[in-house]
């Protein structure tokens, strides 16, 4: 078996349910940060459970009466902690263009820029949070030239790309 939690809320699976759950049952979280597992529950029963770990971010914590859960990324979000596929790298452009939008829609309140709806992020934050992470991959980011920013007709600084066209 297999239980995921994606509530968002706090307190979704403790304890008291981790000691009924089949054998070997696997629990992950990629709802709410690091609260939706009762995760203090079982650190704290230390005489009560016994944690195994099997490889990172992968534990069974194991009950006195021999069944056991496997936690997946110590409760925290599992896409985060257990995805290989995410390194850090990722993880920093991801983080900054949220911050950029942040601090876009804090300026944009003072002159109403942004009214209570969903817009997708502008074309000269995406490429901010690249120019940003150019010198961790070792790479230069050449300017355009007068003539080449006419041929394209984009502007010199960007965005490089059309409106229409998606990262």
């Amino acid at each position: 078996d297999i239980i995921i939690t994606a509530t968002g809320n706090k307190d979704i699976i403790m304890m008291e349910h981790m000691k009924k759950m089949k054998n070997n049952c696997i629990v992950g979280n990629i709802g709410h940060f690091d609260n939706e597992i009762d995760m203090k529950g079982l650190y704290n029963a230390k005489d009560d459970v016994k944690r195994i770990n099997i490889k990172a971010g992968t534990d069974r914590f194991e009950f006195t009466d021999g069944h056991g859960v496997i936690i997946l990324a110590e409760g925290r979000l599992l896409n985060l902690g257990c995805a290989t596929g995410h390194p850090s790298f990722v993880m920093s452009c991801s983080f900054t263009n949220q911050v950029l939008a942040q601090l876009e829609l804090w300026e944009g309140r003072k002159t109403d820029k942004y009214d209570n709806q969903v817009y997708l992020i502008p074309k000269h934050l995406d490429e901010k949070v690249a120019r940003l992470h150019l010198d961790k991959l070792d790479a230069n980011l050449t300017k355009l030239t007068k003539a080449q920013s006419e041929y394209l007709h984009i502007p010199v600084e960007g965005p490089f790309k059309p409106e229409g066209y998606r990262y």
